[in-house]
């Protein structure tokens, strides 16, 4: 019997942009928290740049979950308790259903992770190291509120690196099934042996979604730009 395949676009070149992007940005940001002056003379303004630059990629990702293509949006991925525990039980049994977007699971954790680092990225903004560096809006409310921050800010960043161990623990899992995920958000498409459970077929005309996607880039570049040169 021959065997039917189903290809779909998933993951628009404006959400691959911006995950590869995010990926540059941490990685930055976690670097310039340990390095001492390699090969950046002054590593705390690197590290607040870059989180200005992550500050800017996720107001992109926010307003894209909500106007951006259809996989792109967070009601397409962000499913009610009672299916991702159902989702969850078929997982252990080794029989979850097939998902274009994230599963179940997969869009929970994705917006967790969004919020610890938009937590990151603006509790940063109120933050100084008491030498050289003081962030943007640091001082605006006092320095109770922004050693508050500092403190949450330090355990924040403990947390992001658990949610993105995960995430690679889930990146593994997901190819041992046979779903590179890897691949997919690098051309965009996923490839099925079957229609999967959140198959969509909602097309936004291409010169709407373009508008849409400019009007979020400026901004998301507003944002970053505004910071960088404050």
């Amino acid at each position: 019997m021959r065997k039917t395949s189903v290809t779909i676009d998933v993951w628009d070149k404006w959400i691959r942009v911006f995950h590869w992007g995010l990926v540059a940005a941490i990685l930055l940001s976690f670097y310039t928290t340990k390095t001492r002056g390699v090969p950046f003379l002054f590593p705390i303004e690197v590290h607040a740049q870059a989180g200005y630059l992550l500050l800017g990629l996720l107001v992109f990702r926010w307003l894209w979950g909500v106007m951006g293509s259809v996989y792109a949006r967070f009601k397409t991925f962000l499913y009610p308790p009672g299916e991702t525990i159902a989702y969850s039980k078929a997982l252990l049994k080794r029989q979850p259903g097939t998902y274009a977007s994230h599963n179940p699971l997969g869009g929970w954790m994705t917006l967790v992770m969004l919020l610890s680092l938009s937590f990151q990225a603006v509790s940063g903004l109120f933050l100084s190291d008491d030498i050289f560096f003081q962030a943007p809006l640091y001082g605006l409310f006092g320095d109770g509120v922004s050693s508050q921050l500092r403190s949450m800010h330090q355990l924040n960043s403990d947390l992001l690196i658990i949610l993105i161990g995960l995430h690679l623990v889930g990146l593994v899992v997901h190819r041992l099934m046979g779903e590179p995920l890897v691949a997919a958000m690098l051309a965009g498409t996923k490839h099925f042996r079957q229609l999967p459970v959140d198959a969509r077929n909602e097309p936004l005309n291409a010169a709407t979604l373009r508008l849409r996607a400019l009007g979020a880039l400026l901004i998301a570049a507003g944002v970053a730009l505004w910071l960088w040169f404050y």
